[in-house]
């Protein structure tokens, strides 16, 4: 620009480079501090403390927006639960943290002063990870309440795609889906996000390690660095009635049905890749839970029916855990074979290798597995034998670099991809 020869120029030279100044703010602040009032992000999210998987949602997101976002971004956790040490550990990796609980009264506005704050303070919603959009209620009391944008940080959506939540993803500022089977149904019908995207699960950026723990388990039950696989079990449908200790629904009673139906059929499967990994390796096994439920679940169906000589080499998991130490765990195996989706993608964030077992009753979330470019790691449990999983699991162990490599690129394309969502949110709250 040339300098101005008079006062009105003079204004406008100003002006116009304010107004230039501003829009190079923005368009760089990814990842930088910036000198203009801090933003404030309220995540929805952490909805149970049952599944380290979902636990693991929170810590994914928070991570992201940490590595991503500038500087002085205050974060608020709305959580549907932080029980069980959940809260400590998200405090102690994210000092700054605010979380604010609480729920929607009768009058749909927010139950508790906390969370009234946050409802004025926030400049965007952001709904976490999860199995479908679990919190829509509350993103439409946000979407009345405040007039501020929203958006979805992927989330798996299957049936439920009523003319409500429609409605109301029509008018997000970005919906990203953790795979592309839902990503293929919005497209199909026409949502008019401004963007529209795949976007893998928060849980893959899951930053959380107690390295000490793990260690001291590790060594009380007598399993060495890279020496062992974790196996993980898992039935058709969870038991939430006998995890919660309520009566069960019909519906419920016909899904444990099912489950009691193919328990056995599918831990077979398992059980045959720990003895062929334990006779033709020589090396040991850790049958451990993602859920509160599965330590009994793995000693009935992966530990007890093994044969005497294999099962000297296999460690039951009798305890339950929380994702810090299990990806600790996770970090020390070699390989991670999992009926569960999220022990596998927290073996990823800490750079092990991971085989999915997928089960025809669970969500299309297991599509992000060949999403993420691990087409090879992904196994449906009817069509497959034990064989095939375990002959997949000893070519990992033979050729290690290799899977590392391959694991490698798609640890890569994930980092890549939360970046840019990331980056939708920091252009969202500053525009």
């Amino acid at each position: 620009m040339s300098q101005p020869s008079t006062t009105r120029s003079r204004r406008e030279f100003v002006q116009q480079s304010l107004s230039l100044m501003a829009s190079m703010a923005i368009t760089s602040c990814v990842g930088k501090k910036f000198n203009a009032k801090s933003k404030t992000i309220l995540l929805r999210s952490s909805w149970q403390t049952v599944n380290i998987g979902d636990i693991g949602h929170t810590p994914g997101a928070l991570e992201v927006f940490k590595q991503s976002l500038p500087g002085n971004t205050r974060l608020i956790l709305w959580p549907s639960s932080v029980d069980n040490g959940v809260a400590e550990m998200l405090k102690a990796y994210f000092p700054q943290l605010v979380i604010a609980e609480g729920t929607l009264d009768a009058t749909g506005n927010p139950s508790t002063p906390a969370l009234r704050a946050a409802f004025k303070e926030a400049d965007i919603f952001v709904h976490g990870s999860g199995p479908m959009v679990l919190a829509q209620s509350h993103m439409e009391a946000w979407r009345k309440l405040t007039g501020k944008p929203y958006g979805v940080f992927g989330v798996t959506i299957g049936g439920e795609l009523d003319e409500r939540l429609t409605d109301l993803l029509n008018g997000a500022a970005f919906i990203y889906l953790r795979d592309t089977v839902s990503l293929k149904q919005l497209q199909q019908r026409g949502i008019k996000s401004p963007v529209l995207a795949f976007g893998p699960d928060a849980t893959f950026a899951i930053p959380l390690r107690n390295k000490a723990k793990a260690q001291a388990y590790l060594n009380s039950v007598g399993l060495t660095d890279k020496q062992f696989i974790c196996v993980i079990p898992r039935l058709r449908y969870t038991p939430y009635f006998k995890i919660h200790n309520t009566t069960p629904t019909d519906e419920e009673l016909r899904r444990a049905a099912i489950s009691a139906q193919f328990v056995e059929q599918d831990h077979a499967k398992l059980r045959e890749v720990i003895i062929e990994w334990v006779r033709k390796t020589g090396l040991k096994v850790l049958a451990c839970p993602e859920m509160t439920h599965e330590m009994a679940l793995a000693k009935q169906y992966l530990v007890d029916p093994l044969p005497d000589d294999v099962k000297k080499n296999v460690v039951w998991r009798e305890t339950y855990w929380l994702p810090d130490e299990a990806t600790s765990v996770y970090e020390r195996s070699q390989v991670v074979v999992s009926l569960e989706m999220h022990s596998p993608i927290m073996a990823f964030q800490a750079n092990t290798p991971a085989i999915l077992v997928r089960q025809p009753t669970d969500t299309s979330k297991g599509q992000m597995w060949r999403d993420v470019g691990l087409t090879d790691w992904i196994f449906e449990v009817d069509p497959s034998t034990g064989a095939q999983i375990a002959s997949r699991v000893l070519e990992i162990h033979t050729n290690y670099p290799a899977a590392l490599a391959k694991l490698g690129a798609a640890r890569g394309f994930v980092k890549q991809r939360q970046q840019e969502m990331a980056g939708e949110v920091a252009k969202v709250i500053q525009t």
